[in-house]
């Protein structure tokens, strides 16, 4: 089990909020901070956010129930966070933060399309057999 406290969330639909996400992850524990990151140049929402547990067990806890639930008729994606990378030499901070974020949707992307293709195998393992009527 991951040490971390931070959770990324992906797959956000525009119109959750803060307080919404807040809502929707309050049941596991106590939450120390929520955010959801806004595009700078459309001011909408990025699509993803952030909640901080107060405890590991809380957060592991909400990875385990709320991955792959649906906030506000979307499936959401929810995931350890990964430490932003420090400032590399000579390159902006706000450089780095935009490499991390862009890493971490690829990587929302590529679950959710790997969950996408088991959930289609598992339907179609479920289709009934057809069987010729030889009479």
């Amino acid at each position: 089990m991951s040490e971390q406290r931070n959770l990324y969330i992906g797959g956000l639909e525009e119109e959750v909020t803060e307080a919404v996400l807040k809502a929707a992850f309050l049941p596991f524990g106590d939450i120390v901070d929520v955010s959801i990151p806004v595009d700078a140049g459309s001011q909408k929402t990025r699509g993803f956010g952030f909640v901080q547990f107060e405890s590991v067990e809380d957060a592991a806890a909400a990875v385990d129930n709320m991955n792959d639930s649906e906030v506000y008729g979307r499936r959401i994606r929810v995931n350890y966070a990964r430490p932003l990378p420090k400032a590399g030499h000579g390159k902006a901070v706000w450089d780095a933060t935009d490499d991390w974020l862009r890493d971490q949707q690829k990587e929302d992307d590529k679950d959710f399309l790997e969950s996408e293709k088991s959930e289609r195998r598992a339907d179609d393992g479920m289709q009934p057999a057809l069987t010729a009527d030889t009479g």
